[in-house]
């Protein structure tokens, strides 16, 4: 692969913590992509398996810009290499994930077919486990346009891995946001949308995610609903919103505290805490007002057992692991 060294189209932006065992497979899946005009900057961002790492590397370490740092998490390495980066694009790719050899050709035809745009995404394939791949916008779907709006209310749902931005656009919206434990993505986009990025969005599968994370799917619900209701209050605090704007996003903190606490109440059912569960319930249900939700608060209160154990069988159905 020729890679044009004096003037890259496209930075290509690649995080690294704890991904050794993934991280070739990623730069492979960079070096065949058609569109060839660009520069791979991998940031080791305090990994703690920076000796395997390394020796993943070496091959590669004439054709990247390695940069190795002090942890600062996702958004901090994503900011070091964006302001290292020489291209009028960034591509983004975690260093678990791949792009299919099309990837950017098709992206940067989307900047051609309109010079407005500043991001572009696409859908792709999202699962850890490849016998029971999915397609991202089938969980995550985008629905018309791609603007604040439709981010706030998540209408529309940007997987980073298969994002192409200018760069200037992210600048204008200050980067990332280093103080964020998680979805600093997230944060992002709402920014770069909010401050007039215009997005684009294909359907068409250009990638694989590699969303075999550890830990319990529980508790990474309840932490993802904490951080977008704290992004969202964050929305509230430093942007000068429009009347219309606030008091969507006001009634989107409010929906999301209620989604928080649905959450909590399904976390403390599984564990047995079944009053617990009952109070969170109807405390979600002043802020969603739903059926479903009001239902399982009056059916803890008649029959709690019952009810924990429709609660299970109903998560082994949605999980795909119903045994008989």
């Amino acid at each position: 692969m020729h890679v044009d060294n004096s003037a890259p189209r496209v930075s290509v932006i690649m995080p690294s913590y704890n991904t050794a065992r993934f991280i070739a497979g990623s730069l492979d899946s960079v070096f065949r992509q058609t569109f060839q005009h660009l520069e791979v900057i991998v940031v080791n961002d305090g990994s703690p398996d920076t000796a395997e790492l390394e020796s993943a590397l070496a091959p590669y370490l004439k054709q990247i810009v390695y940069i190795k740092q002090e942890n600062k998490r996702a958004a901090g390495a994503r900011n070091t290499a964006i302001r290292r980066s020489r291209g009028e694009f960034l591509a983004f790719l975690d260093s678990d994930d791949v792009w299919f050899p099309h990837h950017l050709a098709a992206q940067m035809r989307l900047f051609e077919a309109d010079p407005d745009l500043g991001l572009v995404y696409c859908n792709c394939f999202s699962s850890g486990d490849p016998a029971q791949m999915e397609k991202f916008m089938d969980r995550c779907p985008s629905d018309g346009t791609a603007n604040f709006a439709s981010l706030a209310v998540e209408r529309c749902q940007i997987p980073i891995s298969t994002v192409v931005a200018r760069k200037a656009a992210l600048v204008l919206a200050g980067l990332f946001d280093e103080s964020m434990l998680r979805c600093d993505d997230y944060d992002m986009w709402l920014r770069a949308a909010f401050h007039g990025a215009k997005i684009a969005y294909t359907r068409e599968v250009q990638a694989r995610l590699n969303e075999g994370r550890p830990g319990s799917l529980g508790v990474a619900n309840v932490k993802m609903m904490e951080a977008y209701r704290q992004i969202l209050e964050k929305v509230l605090r430093t942007l000068p919103l429009s009347r219309d704007d606030r008091e969507l996003i006001e009634h989107r903190v409010s929906e999301t505290q209620g989604i928080l606490l649905y959450e909590l109440a399904k976390a403390q059912l599984h564990q047995g805490y079944l009053e617990e569960a009952r109070k969170l319930f109807t405390e979600a249900n002043s802020y969603l007002h739903m059926r479903k939700v009001a239902l399982a608060s009056w059916a803890l209160g008649v029959a709690p057992h019952v009810t924990r154990q429709l609660f299970a069988f109903a998560s082994r159905m949605r999980s795909g692991r119903l045994v008989s």
